[in-house]
């Protein structure tokens, strides 16, 4: 049984679609150039510019690293860049957390 995806989930994979093609577009890249650069095929990645969530996060980096920004995209992911992880920073992080929630 497939589950079912969030909407919120399809509209962010969509938005990143869109701004992939935005600068794919501003850097004066083809579909086949940027794919050719990227190591995947043109229809991978004509999928993740329509939004195809189910294209692997190796294409994605593969392609921010094309366009020169690999590092904002990982840098974007980094919880301690975060008011949040700014202040957690300075106690201690547990080692495991286990299924229920807990520390261990």
């Amino acid at each position: 049984m497939k589950r079912r995806i969030p909407s919120w989930t399809t509209r962010a994979a969509e938005e990143i679609g869109q701004n992939i093609s935005s600068w794919r577009r501003m850097l004066g890249y083809t579909q086949a150039e940027l794919a050719d650069r990227a190591g995947v095929s043109r229809e991978t990645l004509s999928r993740l510019e329509r939004g195809d969530g189910s294209v692997s996060l190796h294409t994605v980096l593969n392609i921010l690293h094309v366009f020169g920004i690999l590092d904002q995209g990982v840098d974007a992911t980094n919880p301690y860049a975060t008011p949040f992880g700014m202040a957690r920073a300075e106690q201690a992080l547990p080692q495991r957390v286990s299924r229920r929630g807990g520390r261990q």
